[in-house]
């Protein structure tokens, strides 16, 4: 290994950054976040990595290390990857037991001696295109991982800059540009090889095979002094990049809309369930001034929210570009979800447009409400998206809106509406349903319904409506006989 990276001054190690294992994790994150390991973990080719006595969750991650050359300090995007000298394979090891007490910092998780290897050689930077880089790993000889940096959140040069604002990156130190999904556990007597190389550049120049032999620690730690080893499902399930793969059963999901409580809320009108939300004591559940594009529509589904800010021309910089918190919204909307919109009741300007109503639709989206506008308008109805919103507007996102942010609780309409709430939409306008009474509402409601539609009978034949609507003792007592309906089943309060 060259010396220069033996014993680095800094190494700085980021959380996520491949969408390959976002993706496998199920988050995204909006910008990059960091640890720091110590120099005494770093390893070289050949070398052994110990797994502590009484653990289980030793977990390999191929990564491509950047060295630096030169001193940085608030550098710019463009000039950033000038200030890297040498590009080399490390493998940022991992005790999955020790992470939970660790909250992110990872100090023990992955500072133990050995858990940085790098090299064995040092690619020249100046001689790749740090968005052509590929990192692969291997497990006794299989393919386990096979990556490149055009599949990164973040690019290599990104990195270099922020962490510039921060601190001086000296020369010699190190940092690790984070690992593409396939990294699992390793046990003792497996043999980890790690090597990054730029496959179209000329000579196709590689850092060669890190390799690392796990082996069997006989110390175990003690509790006296500190926290001990503990895993559970979560933990396991991350170590290994699956519970399939950890061995662990399927997980069971209670649903918090089961298909017939759906069933039953697509039959039940948004006036009978704001009645009976309104028998409860529910009396904000409108989401109001918002309208279908599709006439006709009826919406249910869990809330996924997304919430925009007020303009302004700083903030749009940061926050509007590039894979902003709208596109991360509409591309991780799961099947059934609504997609909620904050936008402060501004309808002068589209929340949404045709190229993100497509890709609800390919998402299996029940449907969007925002209380803004939508652009193209009637192109979004012919794709056939339910959407409930102020009205049609041409503008592009940038002129009074920055997204912000999602899943969070946000304010619609005059409505607050947290992410799992049940939204109902149909000609009536849209409601918010906790998800607590849902079942009971809607079974009321249903109930309800019949009640209305024998009044309405009663009605057609010349009745008159003082004590039919609602029902008094009297017409009570006929209702019952009538139909059979169990005593006070759904009555009006």
């Amino acid at each position: 290994m060259t010396a220069s990276i033996t014993r680095p001054g800094k190494i700085i190690a980021i959380h996520l950054s491949y969408a390959s294992r976002a993706d496998q994790r199920g988050r995204r994150p909006a910008a990059p976040s960091y640890f720091f390991k110590p120099s005494s973990s770093v390893g070289v080719s050949g070398g052994t990595v110990e797994r502590p006595a009484g653990t289980e969750l030793l977990a390999f991650e191929g990564e491509i290390a950047l060295v630096i050359g030169t001193a940085a300090r608030n550098v710019s995007l463009e000039d950033a990857w000038a200030h890297v000298s040498g590009v080399t394979a490390s493998n940022d090891l991992g005790l999955y037991d020790l992470r939970a007490n660790d909250k992110g910092s990872n100090v023990r998780s992955k500072g133990g001696d050995g858990y940085t290897p790098l090299g064995p050689e040092l690619i020249d930077a100046r001689t790749v295109d740090p968005a052509a880089l590929r990192v692969r790993a291997w497990v006794n000889g299989e393919l386990r991982q096979d990556d490149t940096t055009a599949g990164l959140i973040f690019p290599l040069a990104q990195l270099v800059a922020d962490l510039s604002q921060h601190f001086t990156l000296e020369p010699g130190d190190v940092i690790l540009t984070g690992t593409p999904a396939g990294s699992s556990v390793i046990v003792p007597g497996d043999v980890v090889e790690i090597e990054v190389d730029a496959p179209d550049a000329e000579g196709s120049p590689s850092s060669g095979r890190l390799v690392t032999t796990v082996t069997q620690g006989e110390v175990p730690f003690d509790g006296d002094l500190g926290s001990l080893p503990a895993v559970d499902d979560l933990q396991r399930t991350e170590a290994w990049g699956s519970r399939e793969e950890a061995g662990l059963p399927a997980e069971s999901i209670e649903p918090a809309l089961s298909p017939e409580l759906r069933a039953k809320l697509l039959e039940a009108p948004t006036a009978g369930l704001s009645a009976q939300l309104r028998k409860r004591g529910h009396h904000s559940c409108f989401i109001d001034g918002v309208a279908a594009n599709i006439r006709g529509s009826k919406i249910v589904g869990t809330a996924k929210t997304l919430r925009f800010v007020p303009f302004r021309e700083d903030l749009f910089t940061s926050h509007g570009g590039g894979y902003n918190a709208q596109k991360r919204t509409f591309d991780a909307v799961e099947a059934g979800e609504i997609i909620v919109i904050e936008a402060r009741g501004d309808a002068t300007t589209g929340t949404l447009g045709d190229i993100l109503a497509l890709r609800a639709v390919a998402r299996g989206a029940a449907g969007v409400v925002t209380d803004g506008g939508v652009r193209d308008f009637d192109a979004v109805a012919e794709i056939g998206l339910p959407v409930f919103s102020q009205g049609a507007h041409p503008s592009v996102l940038g002129r009074k809106h920055v997204p912000w942010d999602s899943d969070i609780t946000i304010s619609c309409g005059g409505a607050t509406v947290q992410p799992g709430d049940i939204i109902v939409g149909d000609g009536d306008g849209v409601i918010v349903i906790p998800p607590a009474l849902a079942a009971q509402v809607a079974d009321d409601a249903l109930a309800q319904e019949v009640e209305d539609a024998w009044i309405a009978e009663q009605v057609a034949a010349g009745h008159p409506v003082d004590g039919l609507f609602p029902l008094n003792a009297a017409w009570r007592e006929k209702y019952e006989a009538a139909t059979g309906a169990a005593p006070d089943a759904g009555a009006r309060s």
